[in-house]
């Protein structure tokens, strides 16, 4: 089955964005999961005066002459990062920009208790739900070009090979002179042409790509759903990412495993960890990748392997798609002396020691990361208030996460199912992704049948058919009701089954 981008001018498939939004409305309604929508007066009054100081009053390291650009999609407006890439005698500079949100926030303030109630930007498809109030996430705090801002700023010299023999960490303003955009980026890019400090982006990123394959580290190369709204319509299509979305992901990465080696290196700080995968589980994925005709070598790192696959091919889509299992455990681990790190502090699919630093205006438990690290640099012992707030960030980020994804997913499951009835009665071929087999119920009466997960290409949806068939194949199915108030849509064999 060929995979192709899904067009955003075809009509079928689309939906009405008012229908989006009053049924998302309806969600948060009923989400069990205490989802603040608005503000209280109170944390906004705090926003608008924070909003407000003077940047006089700082002793930031004056940086506004150094010209850094911020790269996103192009319809952002809360920037966290700005960059100002070099070239060196020895490797590069790469100064990193972090919005300074802990300058406008005060810790156990009234912005700050607010925070740790969300946890995180929640990004719906009509909407966001910010962390913080939008006078200070899409204004003040924002690294918007032309506009003096604090920040953080990482100073990470390279050398030739890509490696990070330097790490420090101030607090300075900065003046971003130009907010570029992903695809056109990548057009200009693709001409031979492009702004030079986006030239150095892409030797960076491929110099840490390779290093991330040495050490092991790894990522699923899929294209991703996403939800386009164009004018009065709003339908899903694949995305996949641009190869210089890759290597300013690769920037972050960076900085996340120097922020750790600082907090590991002194004894606090907060790691994002994930553990190795079970030995069953990859036992599983090997057997799994040896089925589907896509051998998994031993001695071949899993990283190098998911590498190697193109989501273009049906089995190779089903094996990146069954490779999550091996990404799973997530979670935060504050600590505040030697004694109390994790006994393995790595994230396994990074391979190496790693936290969160790079978005605190959008994530709650960046702004601790860059507190303590800046702290670190500096040769000061963290303050008591800080170390016994961080203490407590895991679990606010393990309970807001959960909500936000719950959310999320079930607000992508409203626009697939809206999108669908446009299809119902058709057939299309899908690619199996993965298969159960049946199962009975405790008492012997009843229990599943086999199904199998396909995915389907336009629209870009997954579901579970009742049917046999092994991971990789390709199958014809049919979209037999669909009930989009439930959030529900069926499918079942067409004729002629497997493909």
């Amino acid at each position: 089955m060929a995979h192709r981008p899904v067009s955003l001018h075809a009509p079928r498939g689309s939906v009405a964005a008012d229908a989006i939004r009053e049924g998302i409305d309806a969600l948060l309604a009923d989400h069990d999961g205490g989802t603040p929508l608005s503000f209280p007066s109170e944390v906004l009054a705090a926003a608008e005066r924070a909003a407000a100081r003077d940047l006089s009053e700082t002793e930031h390291i004056d940086r506004i002459e150094v010209p850094f650009v911020t790269l996103d999609p192009a319809s952002s407006t809360d920037l966290d990062q700005a960059m100002h890439l070099e070239r060196t005698d020895s490797g590069y500079r790469v100064l990193y920009a972090i919005a300074d949100v802990p300058w406008f926030v005060a810790l156990d303030g009234p912005i700050d208790r607010e925070a740790r109630r969300r946890g995180e930007t929640l990004y719906l498809p009509d909407r966001r739900i910010p962390l913080h109030p939008e006078v200070l996430s899409e204004g003040a705090a924002s690294l918007l070009p032309e506009q003096t801002t604090p920040a953080f700023v990482w100073v990470l010299d390279l050398d030739e090979a890509g490696e990070v023999r330097g790490i420090g960490l101030e607090r300075s303003l900065i003046r971003s002179v130009e907010k570029l955009a992903y695809d056109q980026v990548q057009e200009d890019l693709d001409r031979g042409e492009g702004h030079p400090m986006m030239r150095l982006l892409q030797q960076i990123g491929a110099l840490r790509t390779e290093l991330e394959a040495q050490r092991g580290g790894a990522s699923l190369n899929v294209p991703e759903q996403e939800v386009e709204v164009e004018g009065d319509l709003v339908r899903l299509r694949w995305r996949r990412p641009n190869p210089i979305e890759d290597a300013n992901a690769q920037i972050s990465l960076m900085t996340g495993m120097a922020a750790a080696s600082l907090m590991l290196e002194h004894g606090a700080g907060i790691l994002r960890t994930m553990p190795a995968a079970e030995p069953s589980a990859v036992e599983r994925f090997r057997h799994q990748s040896r089925a589907l005709g896509v051998p998994w070598e031993e001695g071949q790192s899993y990283g190098a392997f998911l590498r190697s696959l193109d989501w273009r091919e049906p089995a190779h889509l089903a094996l990146l798609n069954l490779a999550t299992s091996l990404f799973r455990g997530a979670s935060y681990a504050a600590f505040s002396s030697p004694q109390e790190v994790p006994e393995d502090p790595a994230q396994a699919a990074i391979a190496a020691p790693y936290a969160h630093t790079t978005a605190p205006l959008r994530r709650l438990v960046d702004r601790f990361v860059l507190m303590v690290c800046h702290d670190h640099v500096r040769g000061r012992r963290p303050a008591p208030e800080l170390l016994a707030a961080m203490a407590l960030i895991p679990e606010a980020m393990q309970e807001t996460g959960a909500r936000a994804g719950n959310l999320e997913r079930a607000a992508i499951e409203l626009v697939e199912t809206a999108a669908l009835v446009a299809w119902e009665g058709e057939t299309f071929e899908a690619v199996v992704i993965e298969r159960r087999e049946a199962s009975t119920s405790k008492d012997g009466n009843g229990g599943a049948p086999t199904r199998v997960e396909v995915q389907l290409t336009d629209p870009p949806v997954t579901a579970w058919v009742p049917m046999d068939a092994a991971a990789g194949e390709l199958v014809r199915v049919r979209l037999e009701s669909v009930d989009a108030g439930a959030r529900r849509a069926a499918f079942v064999p067409a004729d002629g089954g497997a493909s």
